[in-house]
């Protein structure tokens, strides 16, 4: 996953989940939100199961990620 890593949605550190992107703040990966959604389930259910990460993260991380497709076709 290339995801911006700047941004306040997601970060890396070596220290941090071997350095996988997570959200900010906390020890999510990223990809997580992905398998989720590619799994069926909703944005709901992962924000249940992950009460760290912040609403506005996982939308705006898909928001992103969008963009990011839109780019690139």
């Amino acid at each position: 996953m290339n995801a911006p890593v700047g941004s306040t949605v997601v970060s890396r550190s070596p220290d941090v989940m071997s350095g996988a992107a997570v959200f900010a703040g906390t020890r999510v990966p990223a990809q997580s939100l992905l398998d989720y959604l590619a799994g069926g389930h909703s944005l709901d259910e992962f924000l249940d199961d992950f009460p760290t990460v912040k609403r506005e993260q996982a939308t705006e991380l898909l928001r992103e990620l969008s963009h990011s497709f839109e780019e690139i076709g």
